[in-house]
């Protein structure tokens, strides 16, 4: 598994990648955003980590500009854990945060748990029976990993999801929060139910990261796709 690392302290980006690498991991540092970005596009990843203040262009600019090409993984990395940069950054595409200093138990655990949303396949496509008809016309019975809901269509087999027949991108924890609505079609799943689920991590996980995933969701599948059902949480509408 290789990490670009984008860090502009070099004491912090020397340590992170001396971590990272005793855990088995590649690393690929830059101390910038725009060099960050020339790494980017020269190579694959599997991970992103990025620091948010960054010179040239920052963490949350640099998010913006690898989402216009990739869904790949991205973990932003916070000072100072400020509101307003967690949620300009989860706006701007990124899966999850970190507030530094990390403790690097912590920060290798959610890299591990991003990289398994990112090759997460649905074991149980029969957990879910919303209506079953095949845009084709055939009967989608015979394909069980095939869940319609109005226009989406949501194949838990291929891990893709299309739109009115049009090819919806996500990014890994978009769709693996989607799965989930989509095994409880009708069902109010909480926001501590979401994080256990989708983000791997329970009780002191921030319920911020749930609330900016759906709205990025619902930009995508349709606004109206997951009801928010106040004091409670969201669910999949039928």
């Amino acid at each position: 598994m290789t990490i670009l690392l984008v860090e502009d302290d070099e004491v912090i980006r020397r340590s992170v990648t001396m971590a990272l690498e005793r855990y088995g991991y590649r690393v690929m540092s830059a101390g910038d955003g725009l060099t960050g970005l020339e790494l980017f596009r020269e190579g694959r990843h599997d991970l992103l980590l990025l620091d948010v203040m960054l010179p040239g262009l920052d963490g949350i600019g640099l998010c913006r500009r690898i989402r216009e090409t990739s869904m790949d993984p991205v973990l932003m990395m916070s000072a100072r854990g400020d509101a307003l940069e967690v949620v300009s950054g989860l706006e701007a595409g990124a899966d999850d945060y970190v507030v530094k200093p990390v403790d690097t138990a912590v920060l290798v655990a959610r890299i591990r748990s991003l990289l398994r949303r990112a090759v997460y396949a649905p074991a149980q496509a029969d957990r879910a029976r919303p209506e079953r008809h095949r845009p084709d016309g055939r009967d989608s019975d015979r394909d069980p990993a095939l869940l319609v809901f109005g226009d989406l269509t949501i194949d838990t087999a291929g891990l893709e999801v299309s739109l009115a027949g049009r090819p919806v991108a996500l990014a890994p924890t978009e769709l693996r929060l989607l799965l989930e609505f989509a095994a409880h079609p009708g069902t109010v799943l909480d926001r501590q139910a979401l994080l256990r689920n989708v983000w791997d991590y329970g009780w002191d996980g921030d319920s911020r990261v749930v609330d900016l995933c759906v709205q990025r969701l619902r930009k995508k599948i349709g606004a109206d796709r997951v009801e928010t059902v106040r004091g409670f949480g969201y669910k999949l509408r039928r």
